[in-house]
């Protein structure tokens, strides 16, 4: 009999505003071997992490069970230029789990396309919107770059840009 090896794996984060001071930002993996979520509370316009929140609740690695101390040294945290070495950094003083710093960076991403929604939304309207305006667009907030499948490679959008 032949064995077939099966995997899949999904991660989503959604962004909610629950006051005009505080956004919510909630990132969520699940795959075959793998159950976690992590949940930030930002504030703004100072982007600080006010709040963290999180759970392996299924992981064939030891050291994810145990992240409530990395996630209390995240808070204070801006979001921004320089977020993900120091995430990364501080996380990294108190476990090896490495699917925590990207679970917490998602949801900072998340952060930032929310706000970007607003700008999207002048893009110039018409049959087919202006790659132009597009590709400023991510010339001018960097961030943006591989933060979604139209930002990605090999989008036309960021085709042949200089980052």
């Amino acid at each position: 009999m032949t064995t077939i090896l099966c995997y899949s794996r999904n991660r989503s984060t959604s962004v909610e505003q629950r006051d005009d001071e505080t956004l919510v930002s909630t990132c969520t993996l699940q795959d075959t071997l793998t159950e976690a979520f992590v949940r930030i509370h930002i504030r703004f316009p100072e982007l600080k992490i006010l709040q963290a929140q999180g759970e392996f609740i299924r992981s064939g690695r030891d050291e994810c069970v145990c992240i409530a101390e990395a996630l209390e040294k995240i808070k204070g945290v801006r979001i921004g230029a320089g977020m993900k070495k120091i995430i990364r950094g501080l996380t990294g003083e108190v476990t090896t789990c490495q699917e925590l710093p990207l679970l917490i960076e998602e949801a900072c991403h998340g952060v930032i396309l929310a706000f970007t929604k607003d700008a999207l939304a002048l893009a110039p309207k018409g049959a087919t919107p202006s790659t132009e305006f597009f590709r400023k667009m991510v010339q001018e907030n960097i961030r943006l770059y591989n933060r979604c499948a139209a930002f990605a490679p090999p989008s036309p959008l960021v085709e042949g840009l200089d980052l």
